[in-house]
């Protein structure tokens, strides 16, 4: 689909300290024969990561993670290069991974997180001098921000929550290993949660920072909120005002069962000398993202209307703000600058002159940059038909010029500039790789689905395609159930990849996916067995009819492994084999093991008040309530919504699969519990269908460490090959 681009300048190499430790990881050296990528290439890649622009505005650094497969690991050290990518060169040569790097002190130093704990290193003329530990938190840091007049840090750490082990309640039970709780949210996505992340303000005044002179703005140990929010928030939940006397953050304030079945975060404001905590009056779902404008007048955020529902509409929100002299802030002129806009809003950034606010946003597919007026109004500053995903800017020039990263489905993230809606690619971590490949070409097609209306759905072609041949095919169930396949690079399911094997990739976004609007996407919620199912039936039946399509593999994970279990009780033939990943067997078996208890709660047919006000579905049902919560989306509920979908579970359908079918899953996916993937491979082989079951003990919802990856594609790939080729 793409031109492979120029190869990116010669790096030279300086060394920040040297310390005795794990070595080195450079770059790949993988080389390839046929000019086609493999499984090696693609996990060995280098990965470009959280580029800053310096005080000047002529110098990017950024970090890159390299993998050793040998090893089993990656080490992300840093790099710099000029805006235009000219000048590239490599700050340091650690054996030990460096990330949160930061320009300090004009550009004289930069400061960075190693070992859990902050480092600052003079830097000068492409060189990093010796670094300076600067601090020694008993529980490490795990990102730091510093305030705009360098004056205070803001820190991340942990604190003990409520779950215990045996030596809280004894020192003498060191060795005993087990986990006691009283509530809910004792576990999250793949670890227990026996701490909780805080963050903690210091002086930054040269004294060695510690807990002993850091203050916990949620106010102590015996708080036991997070910030920022587990599992995958971090810093930018959390933002220093101009002046340095106040803090926004996004919080949720709620323990137990009641964070377990919640999504009202709030955006809070905190004054740096009083401690008065204010908090912007929404209610509702998700507000998160707050970022301040450049004059401290007014704060940008991003808000769900909806308590209980994760994939609502992201709007882009503004406040003004006053503040008292006893530490209070009152907001007032909350706008909602997205309420004309189709797509879900991401990553504010306010202009210099703070007239308007830069985001990105999936629109059709395509996740491109935007801008919002502060007064209303919003336009798309990168081209339409640009077949990339762009992040929003990290900076923009004095000329306009707007600095970002990009990928697509035919390489990982590179640094990139954009200018009157013109790209221009500024890093080239991987040419060396990507330069040893053969072209391929990539389609957007509009499938008719059952009720007329139009799927985009990508295809991949393989390399060298020769339309009178017979290609396998593989079709991908998206996961979430709520996301889009859109041109974004996975380290996961990267699609160029099948298509390199020799593939055709078949990619339909189907109803629930989050790039074609708020109908399109609230389809699927209570509706699982329905139009999405037929929607990727409908595009297996496409590339069906063409002459050069073989025989076709339905592949998925996460609900993309729900659509695999339910539609191989259902898909008539269509499918040749399947392949699931962390996929839901049991739903409601589901419903009593996972832990965001918000998502089943919503999705099975909860659905709240506000929902069935538009007209979207039916009357809310009378689901059952404990603690002042509905839980219309239970197994007990007898809302017609939930009783439609418990009881067509893909457990149910067993007795009607055929299919050959691959089940692979971690042993610590504390979202998806591994348990469903070992049940629906016990009853496929009690069905007498051929079957095969890959489990990973040390992996959770994805598949990460290197080696692992690396069998995770071995046993993916043998499986397609052997039943569809």
């Amino acid at each position: 689909m793409l031109a492979v681009l120029a190869a990116g300048a010669v790096t030279a190499m300086s060394c920040s300290k040297t310390e005795q430790g794990p070595a080195y990881i450079g770059p790949s050296t993988v080389k390839v024969d046929d000019g086609r990528m493999t499984p090696e290439m693609m996990i060995t890649m280098g990965r470009l990561s959280d580029p800053q622009l310096s005080p000047d505005g002529t110098t990017i650094l950024y970090g890159v993670s390299y993998t050793s497969l040998e090893e089993n690991r990656s080490c992300r050290n840093l790099f710099i290069c000029n805006v235009d990518g000219s000048g590239k060169m490599q700050l340091t040569r650690e054996g030990r991974s460096i990330s949160n790097a930061r320009w300090i002190e004009g550009g004289k130093k930069i400061a960075y997180l190693q070992g859990g704990q902050i480092w600052v290193a003079p830097y000068s003329d492409g060189r990093l001098g010796k670094a300076v530990k600067v601090s020694d938190v008993k529980n490490g840091i795990s990102e730091f921000l510093l305030s705009p007049d360098e004056a205070q840090l803001l820190y991340v750490s942990t604190v003990p929550s409520d779950v215990t082990t045996p030596k809280d309640a004894d020192p003498r039970l060191d060795k005993a290993q087990a986990y006691a709780t009283d509530d809910l949210n004792y576990r999250h996505w793949d670890h227990w949660v026996t701490e909780l992340s805080h963050s903690y303000v210091a002086a930054w005044n040269g004294s060695v920072i510690t807990e002993g002179n850091s203050v916990d703005i949620l106010g102590g140990p015996d708080v036991k909120y997070e910030l920022p929010l587990a599992p995958h928030s971090g810093i930018e939940q959390i933002s220093w005002s101009p002046d340095g006397t106040a803090l926004a953050y996004s919080c949720k304030k709620l323990e137990g069962k009641e964070y377990a079945f919640s999504t009202d975060t709030e955006i809070y404001v905190y004054d740096i000398v009083t401690g008065v905590t204010s908090v912007i009056p929404m209610g509702g779902g998700y507000d998160t993202d707050p970022v301040w404008s450049p004059d401290g007048s007014r704060i940008a955020w991003l808000s769900m209307r909806r308590n209980g529902y994760e994939a609502d509409k992201t709007r882009l929100m503004v406040a003004t703000v006053s503040r008292g002299e006893d530490g209070s802030a009152t907001f007032s002129d909350i706008r909602d600058l997205t309420s004309e806009f189709k797509y879900f809003a991401a990553g504010p950034k306010w202009s210099d002159d703070g007239k308007s606010i830069y985001f990105n946003a999936l629109a059709e597919g395509l996740q491109g940059i935007f801008k919002a007026s502060a007064e209303g109004g919003i336009e798309r500053l990168t081209a339409e038909d640009a077949w990339f995903d762009f992040s929003t800017p990290f900076a923009v020039l004095a000329d306009g010029t707007l600095l970002a990263t990009y990928n697509c489905m035919d390489f990982p993230t590179e640094l990139v500039s954009v200018k009157d809606g013109v790209h221009t690619q500024v890093s080239h971590e991987n040419e060396h790789l990507l330069s040893q490949l053969k072209p391929h070409r990539t389609e957007a097609r509009w499938v008719k689905t059952v009720d007329g209306k139009s799927m985009l759905t990508w295809v991949l072609f393989p390399p060298e395609f020769d339309e009178n041949k017979t290609y396998p095919v593989i079709e991908m169930f998206l996961g979430g159930p709520q996301g889009t396949i859109s041109q974004s690079w996975s380290y996961r399911w990267n699609y160029a990849l099948m298509a390199n094997r020799g593939y055709i990739v078949v990619l339909p976004n189907r109803r629930g996916t989050t790039a074609f609007g708020s109908e399109w996407c609230e389809q699927i919620s209570g509706d699982y067995i329905g139009l999405n199912m037929q929607d990727y039936l409908s595009a297996a039946k496409m590339i069906k009819a063409e002459p050069y399509a073989g025989k076709i593999a339905g592949t998925g994970a996460s609900y993309g492994g729900y659509s695999v279990y339910y539609l191989a009780g259902i898909h008539e033939g269509i499918f040749d084999c399947f392949v699931a990943h962390a996929g839901i067997f049991d739903e409601k078996y589901m419903y009593y093991t996972t832990e965001e208890m918000w998502f089943p709660n919503w999705d099975n047919g909860g659905l709240d008040e506000y929902a069935f006000e538009a007209g979207k579905v039916g009357p809310a049902g009378d689901g059952v309530t404990f603690g002042g919560m509905k839980q219309g989306g239970s197994p007990w509920s007898s809302n017609a919504l939930a009783k439609r979908h418990y009881s067509n579970s893909p457990s149910d359908n067993v007795t009607r699969w055929d299919t050959p079918i691959l089940c692979m899953h971690g042993m610590l996916d504390f979202r998806i519990p591994y348990d469903q993937g070992m049940a629906a491979f016990n009853a496929a082989r009690m069905m007498g269908v051929p079957a095969r079951l890959v489990v990973f003990p040390e992996e959770n919802h994805w598949i990460l460490q290197p080696q692992n990856a690396l069998y995770w594609h071995k046993e993916f790939f043998d499986w397609t090959d052997r039943w569809c080729r």
